[in-house]
C-alpha cells in the first residue's frame, strides 16, 4: 500500500505553476512529507509504481533530471550488454532504458493536443499510446536483465529496491543542475515553461520544479552508498575521470573489459561524439514536442561557467543557498 499523501498544490501557488508550466495542462501534487513535486498525473499511478515487483538482475538509474541521466543510461547498458555497439546504434535508448515514470509527465490534455496538431496520424497515435504506457506495464514484456531510469527518489520507487537488485544514483552539482532543467523545460513543450531563469531559479529554492525538493533527493542516493547493490556516483567525477569511471561501473556490474575496450567506450560517450550518435526515439520530430528555439536534448554537459549565474544577484542567492543546504548534510561535492 502507498505510504503517503497526495495533495493538489492549489491557490496562488498552483496558478502560477500552471501559467508558467503551460504543457503540465492538469497541475502538480505534492507527495509525502518531503512534499515531492510532481505532476498530478503520478497520483494515479504513484500505488503501481511503489508496489513493481523488482527482480534480481534489473539495474536502476536513479537521478534528480538533468544528472548525466542519459550519458549512465548508455554507458551502463553498454558494459551490461558485451559493448553491443550496433544495437545501440539501431534501437532507441528509451526502448533499451525505458524511463520508467515517463507518462506520468505528460498530461492527457498535452497528447490529445499533439494528436490533434499532427492532424491524428495513425502513426502518431500509436506513438502516443506508446508514451502513455506505464512503466510497470512495459516492463512486463522486457527480457531479463532489465534496465530502467527514473527521476523519482528512493523512497518513492519499490521499498524493496536496493536488498533485491542493484541501482546506480548520479548525483550533480545543484547550480548546474538548475541550468539544464531550465533549458529542458523551456524545449519540451510538455513542460512548456515561460519564464526567465531568475524566475526559475525562485522555484527551484522553493522546490517547485518537477521531482524536487533537490537536496532531499540527493540525500536519499547519498544515505544508499555504501550499500552492496548501490553505485553513488557524482557526474563531475565522471567527467573528469571517464575511464576510471567505467572500471569502477564495469566491476560494480561484474563485468570484464580491455583497457582498449574502455577507452573506445569513453570516446563513445565523449558529449561532441555521443551528440552525433545519440538515439533517442524519433519523438523530437514530431510536431508539438520541442521549442524550436531552446537548446537541444544533449546540450553542454559541461562543469560550471553557466552565464545565468553571470547576474550578480542569482549568483549570490544561489551560492547562499547552496552552502547553507550543503551545511546540513555530509555530502562532500567535486569541487569546480
Amino acid at each position: 500500500m502507498f505510504p503517503y499523501e497526495i495533495t493538489k498544490i492549489e491557490g496562488k501557488e498552483g496558478e502560477e505553476l500552471l501559467e508558467l508550466f503551460t504543457g503540465e495542462k492538469a497541475g502538480f501534487v505534492q507527495v509525502g512529507p518531503k512534499k515531492w513535486t510532481l505532476p498530478t498525473k503520478y497520483a494515479v499511478h504513484a500505488e503501481n509504481i511503489y508496489s513493481f515487483e523488482v527482480k534480481e538482475d534489473d539495474l536502476w538509474i536513479v537521478t534528480f533530471p538533468r544528472s548525466g541521466t542519459t550519458l549512465m543510461q548508455e554507458l551502463v547498458w553498454l558494459v551490461g550488454n558485451k559493448l553491443d555497439y550496433e544495437t545501440s546504434f539501431n534501437i532507441s535508448l528509451n526502448e533499451r532504458v525505458p524511463f520508467f515514470e515517463f507518462n506520468c509527465v505528460m498530461s492527457d490534455a498535452y497528447l490529445k493536443e499533439i494528436a490533434e496538431l499532427n492532424d491524428n496520424a495513425p502513426e502518431i497515435v500509436k506513438e502516443i499510446k506508446d508514451w502513455d504506457t506505464p512503466g510497470y506495464i512495459i516492463a512486463q514484456s522486457m527480457t531479463s536483465p532489465r534496465y530502467f531510469k527514473t527521476h523519482l527518489p528512493p523512497s518513492l520507487l519499490p521499498p524493496n529496491l536496493v536488498d533485491t537488485c542493484k541501482m546506480v544514483y548520479v548525483a550533480r552539482n545543484p547550480l548546474d543542475v538548475a541550468v539544464s532543467f531550465y533549458h529542458h523545460n523551456r524545449l519540451i513543450k510538455a513542460h512548456g515553461f515561460q519564464g526567465d531563469f531568475r524566475k526559475y531559479w525562485e522555484l527551484f529554492e522553493k522546490d517547485l520544479i518537477l521531482y524536487s525538493p533537490y537536496w532531499e533527493h540527493i540525500k536519499e542516493g547519498w544515505e544508499k552508498r555504501n550499500h552492496p547493490n548501490v553505485l553513488f556516483l557524482f557526474y563531475e567525477d565522471i567527467l573528469r575521470d571517464f575511464t576510471g569511471n567505467i572500471r569502477k561501473i564495469g566491476q560494480f556490474l561484474n563485468k570484464q573489459m580491455l583497457d582498449d575496450e574502455i577507452k573506445r567506450l569513453a570516446d563513445h560517450l565523449h558529449i561532441d561524439n555521443f551528440r552525433k550518435t545519440f538515439m533517442l526515439e524519433n519523438d523530437l520530430q514530431i510536431k508539438g514536442m520541442i521549442n524550436p528555439q531552446a537548446p537541444g536534448f544533449i546540450r553542454r554537459g559541461k562543469i560550471g561557467g553557466n552565464q545565468e549565474f553571470d547576474d550578480a544577484e542569482i549568483k549570490l542567492r544561489a551560492e547562499k543557498w547552496f552552502k547553507k543546504n550543503l551545511a546540513n548534510t555530509d555530502i562532500i561535492f567535486p569541487k569546480f
